[in-house]
Protein backbone atom coordinates (compact mmCIF):
# COMPACT_ATOMS: atom_id res chain seq x y z
CA UNK A 1 0.00 0.00 0.00
CA UNK A 2 1.37 3.37 -1.07
CA UNK A 3 0.43 5.33 2.07
CA UNK A 4 0.91 2.65 4.72
CA UNK A 5 1.30 4.15 8.22
CA UNK A 6 0.71 7.70 6.92
CA UNK A 7 -1.75 10.17 8.47
CA UNK A 8 -3.50 12.54 6.06
CA UNK A 9 -5.87 15.50 6.29
CA UNK A 10 -8.12 16.13 3.29
CA UNK A 11 -10.18 19.33 3.27
CA UNK A 12 -13.43 19.70 1.37
CA UNK A 13 -13.89 15.98 1.92
CA UNK A 14 -17.67 15.82 2.30
CA UNK A 15 -18.16 15.10 -1.38
CA UNK A 16 -16.74 15.20 -4.88
CA UNK A 17 -12.99 15.29 -5.35
CA UNK A 18 -12.25 15.53 -1.63
CA UNK A 19 -14.31 12.49 -0.69
CA UNK A 20 -12.82 10.53 -3.57
CA UNK A 21 -9.30 11.47 -2.44
CA UNK A 22 -9.98 10.54 1.18
CA UNK A 23 -11.36 7.12 0.19
CA UNK A 24 -8.40 6.46 -2.11
CA UNK A 25 -5.88 7.44 0.56
CA UNK A 26 -7.58 5.14 3.07
CA UNK A 27 -7.56 2.30 0.55
CA UNK A 28 -3.82 2.85 0.17
CA UNK A 29 -3.23 2.47 3.90
CA UNK A 30 -3.53 6.00 5.32
CA UNK A 31 -5.42 7.09 8.37
CA UNK A 32 -7.52 9.99 7.07
CA UNK A 33 -9.02 13.03 8.74
CA UNK A 34 -11.84 14.43 6.61
CA UNK A 35 -12.56 18.13 7.07
CA UNK A 36 -15.49 20.13 5.71
CA UNK A 37 -18.40 22.37 6.68
CA UNK A 38 -21.11 19.99 5.42
CA UNK A 39 -21.05 17.87 8.54
CA UNK A 40 -23.70 15.24 7.75
CA UNK A 41 -22.12 14.37 4.39
CA UNK A 42 -18.59 14.41 5.80
CA UNK A 43 -19.55 12.14 8.68
CA UNK A 44 -21.19 9.75 6.22
CA UNK A 45 -18.00 9.51 4.14
CA UNK A 46 -15.95 8.90 7.29
CA UNK A 47 -18.34 6.12 8.36
CA UNK A 48 -18.06 4.57 4.91
CA UNK A 49 -14.27 4.48 5.21
CA UNK A 50 -14.36 2.97 8.70
CA UNK A 51 -12.27 3.20 11.85
CA UNK A 52 -9.22 4.58 10.02
CA UNK A 53 -11.15 7.80 9.31
CA UNK A 54 -12.19 10.77 11.41
CA UNK A 55 -14.43 13.70 10.49
CA UNK A 56 -13.78 17.21 11.81
CA UNK A 57 -15.75 20.37 11.07
CA UNK A 58 -13.61 23.02 9.38
CA UNK A 59 -14.15 26.50 8.00
CA UNK A 60 -10.85 26.93 6.15
CA UNK A 61 -10.92 30.71 6.65
CA UNK A 62 -10.81 30.41 10.45
CA UNK A 63 -7.40 29.91 12.04
CA UNK A 64 -8.94 28.67 15.29
CA UNK A 65 -10.73 25.87 13.43
CA UNK A 66 -7.49 24.85 11.73
CA UNK A 67 -5.88 24.66 15.18
CA UNK A 68 -8.71 22.44 16.37
CA UNK A 69 -8.34 20.21 13.30
CA UNK A 70 -4.61 19.73 13.86
CA UNK A 71 -5.22 19.00 17.54
CA UNK A 72 -7.89 16.41 16.71
CA UNK A 73 -5.57 14.77 14.18
CA UNK A 74 -2.70 14.50 16.64
CA UNK A 75 -4.99 13.32 19.43
CA UNK A 76 -6.47 10.55 17.28
CA UNK A 77 -3.51 9.46 15.17
CA UNK A 78 -0.41 10.96 16.78
CA UNK A 79 1.14 12.75 13.80
CA UNK A 80 0.53 14.44 10.45
CA UNK A 81 2.24 13.29 7.25
CA UNK A 82 0.01 14.59 4.46
CA UNK A 83 -2.26 17.58 3.86
CA UNK A 84 -4.46 17.90 0.79
CA UNK A 85 -5.78 21.45 0.57
CA UNK A 86 -8.77 20.59 -1.59
CA UNK A 87 -11.52 22.85 -0.19
CA UNK A 88 -12.54 25.66 -2.51
CA UNK A 89 -15.39 27.39 -4.28
CA UNK A 90 -16.19 28.22 -7.88
CA UNK A 91 -16.67 31.73 -9.23
CA UNK A 92 -18.37 31.44 -12.61
CA UNK A 93 -20.69 34.41 -12.29
CA UNK A 94 -22.10 37.00 -14.71
CA UNK A 95 -20.91 39.92 -12.54
CA UNK A 96 -17.20 39.85 -13.36
CA UNK A 97 -16.46 42.85 -11.14
CA UNK A 98 -18.30 41.78 -7.99
CA UNK A 99 -16.26 42.81 -4.95
CA UNK A 100 -18.20 40.38 -2.77
CA UNK A 101 -17.21 37.46 -5.00
CA UNK A 102 -13.57 38.63 -5.02
CA UNK A 103 -13.48 38.75 -1.21
CA UNK A 104 -15.17 35.39 -0.76
CA UNK A 105 -13.16 33.44 -3.33
CA UNK A 106 -9.83 34.86 -2.17
CA UNK A 107 -10.73 34.15 1.47
CA UNK A 108 -11.62 30.51 0.88
CA UNK A 109 -9.40 29.49 -2.04
CA UNK A 110 -6.24 31.42 -1.16
CA UNK A 111 -6.30 32.24 2.55
CA UNK A 112 -7.66 28.79 3.33
CA UNK A 113 -4.65 27.16 1.65
CA UNK A 114 -2.28 29.56 3.42
CA UNK A 115 -3.75 28.70 6.82
CA UNK A 116 -3.57 24.99 6.06
CA UNK A 117 0.13 25.22 5.28
CA UNK A 118 0.74 27.48 8.26
CA UNK A 119 -0.71 24.86 10.59
CA UNK A 120 0.60 21.72 8.87
CA UNK A 121 4.24 22.62 8.20
CA UNK A 122 5.33 22.86 11.88
CA UNK A 123 3.86 19.42 12.62
CA UNK A 124 5.51 17.91 9.54
CA UNK A 125 8.87 19.40 10.51
CA UNK A 126 8.57 17.78 13.95
CA UNK A 127 7.81 14.49 12.23
CA UNK A 128 10.84 14.62 9.91
CA UNK A 129 8.92 15.71 6.83
CA UNK A 130 5.67 15.40 4.96
CA UNK A 131 3.80 16.15 1.77
CA UNK A 132 1.34 18.96 1.04
CA UNK A 133 -0.82 18.81 -2.08
CA UNK A 134 -2.62 22.03 -2.95
CA UNK A 135 -5.52 21.75 -5.39
CA UNK A 136 -5.35 24.69 -7.76
CA UNK A 137 -6.82 24.77 -11.29
CA UNK A 138 -5.97 25.44 -14.90
CA UNK A 139 -7.34 28.86 -13.94
CA UNK A 140 -4.05 29.35 -12.11
CA UNK A 141 -2.36 29.39 -15.54
CA UNK A 142 -4.82 31.07 -17.90
CA UNK A 143 -7.81 33.39 -17.88
CA UNK A 144 -11.34 32.44 -18.94
CA UNK A 145 -14.13 34.59 -20.26
CA UNK A 146 -16.87 33.47 -17.87
CA UNK A 147 -14.83 33.13 -14.67
CA UNK A 148 -14.55 35.96 -12.16
CA UNK A 149 -10.96 37.24 -12.08
CA UNK A 150 -10.91 36.55 -8.33
CA UNK A 151 -11.02 32.84 -9.10
CA UNK A 152 -8.00 33.11 -11.37
CA UNK A 153 -6.24 35.23 -8.78
CA UNK A 154 -6.97 32.75 -6.00
CA UNK A 155 -5.79 29.75 -8.00
CA UNK A 156 -2.71 31.62 -9.20
CA UNK A 157 -1.99 32.44 -5.56
CA UNK A 158 -2.21 28.75 -4.69
CA UNK A 159 0.24 27.89 -7.47
CA UNK A 160 2.84 30.46 -6.35
CA UNK A 161 2.36 29.88 -2.60
CA UNK A 162 3.06 26.24 -3.29
CA UNK A 163 6.42 27.08 -4.85
CA UNK A 164 7.34 29.50 -2.07
CA UNK A 165 6.66 27.05 0.76
CA UNK A 166 8.34 24.23 -1.17
CA UNK A 167 11.56 26.24 -1.38
CA UNK A 168 11.38 27.52 2.17
CA UNK A 169 10.97 24.09 3.78
CA UNK A 170 12.69 21.73 1.36
CA UNK A 171 15.58 21.18 3.80
CA UNK A 172 13.01 19.98 6.34
CA UNK A 173 11.81 17.31 3.89
CA UNK A 174 8.43 19.01 3.58
CA UNK A 175 7.38 18.63 -0.04
CA UNK A 176 4.72 20.97 -1.47
CA UNK A 177 3.16 20.55 -4.91
CA UNK A 178 0.00 21.64 -6.69
CA UNK A 179 -2.54 19.80 -8.83
CA UNK A 180 -4.41 21.71 -11.54
CA UNK A 181 -7.68 20.13 -12.68
CA UNK A 182 -9.31 21.21 -15.90
CA UNK A 183 -13.03 20.82 -16.61
CA UNK A 184 -14.46 18.49 -13.98
CA UNK A 185 -17.99 17.62 -12.80
CA UNK A 186 -19.66 20.83 -11.55
CA UNK A 187 -18.94 21.87 -7.97
CA UNK A 188 -21.72 22.59 -5.47
CA UNK A 189 -21.00 26.29 -5.98
CA UNK A 190 -20.83 26.21 -9.80
CA UNK A 191 -23.20 28.48 -11.68
CA UNK A 192 -22.39 29.18 -15.35
CA UNK A 193 -19.98 26.23 -15.62
CA UNK A 194 -22.77 23.95 -14.45
CA UNK A 195 -25.04 24.99 -17.32
CA UNK A 196 -25.27 22.14 -19.90
CA UNK A 197 -24.83 24.45 -22.90
CA UNK A 198 -21.82 26.18 -21.36
CA UNK A 199 -20.29 22.82 -20.42
CA UNK A 200 -20.72 21.57 -23.97
CA UNK A 201 -18.62 24.49 -25.25
CA UNK A 202 -15.99 23.94 -22.56
CA UNK A 203 -15.67 20.26 -23.40
CA UNK A 204 -15.43 20.97 -27.12
CA UNK A 205 -12.27 22.97 -26.37
CA UNK A 206 -10.56 20.00 -24.68
CA UNK A 207 -8.29 17.91 -26.94
CA UNK A 208 -9.41 14.66 -25.29
CA UNK A 209 -13.03 15.68 -25.89
CA UNK A 210 -14.39 14.93 -22.43
CA UNK A 211 -14.53 16.28 -18.90
CA UNK A 212 -12.17 14.88 -16.31
CA UNK A 213 -13.13 12.38 -13.63
CA UNK A 214 -12.59 13.13 -9.96
CA UNK A 215 -10.63 9.92 -9.48
CA UNK A 216 -8.11 11.16 -12.06
CA UNK A 217 -7.35 14.13 -9.84
CA UNK A 218 -7.31 11.93 -6.73
CA UNK A 219 -4.72 9.67 -8.36
CA UNK A 220 -2.47 12.66 -9.08
CA UNK A 221 -2.76 13.71 -5.44
CA UNK A 222 -1.97 10.17 -4.32
CA UNK A 223 1.25 10.12 -6.33
CA UNK A 224 2.42 13.45 -4.93
CA UNK A 225 1.49 12.45 -1.38
CA UNK A 226 3.35 9.16 -1.60
CA UNK A 227 7.05 8.45 -1.19
CA UNK A 228 7.15 7.70 -4.93
CA UNK A 229 7.36 11.50 -5.36
CA UNK A 230 10.18 11.87 -2.81
CA UNK A 231 12.29 14.14 -5.08
CA UNK A 232 9.39 16.21 -6.40
CA UNK A 233 8.57 19.55 -4.79
CA UNK A 234 7.49 23.00 -5.90
CA UNK A 235 5.93 21.88 -9.15
CA UNK A 236 2.56 21.16 -10.76
CA UNK A 237 0.63 18.25 -12.18
CA UNK A 238 -1.99 19.38 -14.69
CA UNK A 239 -5.01 17.10 -15.07
CA UNK A 240 -6.86 18.73 -17.96
CA UNK A 241 -7.16 16.42 -20.98
CA UNK A 242 -4.57 18.47 -22.88
CA UNK A 243 -6.28 21.87 -22.61
CA UNK A 244 -3.17 23.83 -21.60
CA UNK A 245 -1.10 22.13 -24.28
CA UNK A 246 -2.90 24.11 -27.00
Amino acid sequence: MRLKDKVAIVTGAAGGMGACTAKLFAKEGAKVVLADMIDADGQAVAREIGNTALYQHLDVTQESEWSALIAATLNSFGKLDILVNNAGISASHPDLFSTDIWDRVMDINAKGVFLGMKMAVPEMRKNGGGSIVNISSISGFVGQRIVHMGYNASKGAVRLMTKAVAVQFARDNVRVNSVHPGVMPPMRTSKLTGDPEVRKKLINAIPMGRAGRIEEVANASLFLASDEASYITGTEIVVDGGFLAQ
